[in-house]
């Protein structure tokens, strides 16, 4: 496992289209999801595996919510930047549901790149973030904007 402690933070101007970051793991239990979704998103086929069978996923989900927050735990250990991973705007979708014991890993790749004229001291990225379960299905899908200090304004 990294030490994400040694990982350096990094400028806009370290940053280029076509750089990847892979996160550790994660494993999600079935305790979170209910923890998670009773304090967050109460719908029954979060919170109770029982009833959760009957249900359109067919047993306990964790929360599209929950697995964006495991997701974004794991980017910012994985990729860090100067100032945090500061958000610009997101698109997200979850194309199967992750489930208990489900072992989560993130893969971070820069897509776009440009530089602010408005505010020289920072830059904007675009990025997708795939968020795998231990099959190697994604079980997120997200598109964002992460605004990024530059070293010189």
């Amino acid at each position: 496992m990294t030490d994400t402690n040694l990982i350096k933070e990094l400028f806009f101007e370290d940053l280029y289209i076509g750089q990847k970051f892979i996160s550790t793991t994660y494993t999600v239990t079935e305790d979170e999801i209910v923890k998670f979704a009773s304090s967050y998103d109460p719908q029954v086929f979060h919170t109770n595996p029982q009833l959760a069978k009957d249900t359109f996923f067919k047993g306990l989900a964790a929360s599209g919510w929950h697995t964006a927050s495991i997701s974004m735990r794991l980017m910012v250990l994985s990729f860090k930047v100067k100032g945090g991973l500061i958000g610009a705007g997101c698109d997200i979708s979850w194309p199967i549901p992750t489930r208990p014991n489900d072992v989560l890993q993130v893969e971070t790749e820069i897509t776009g790149r440009r530089e602010s004229i408005s505010k020289p001291d920072r830059g904007l990225i675009t990025i997708r973030g795939l968020t795998y379960n231990q099959n190697r299905e994604i079980v997120q899908k997200l598109k964002s904007k992460i605004v990024v200090l530059k070293t010189i304004a």
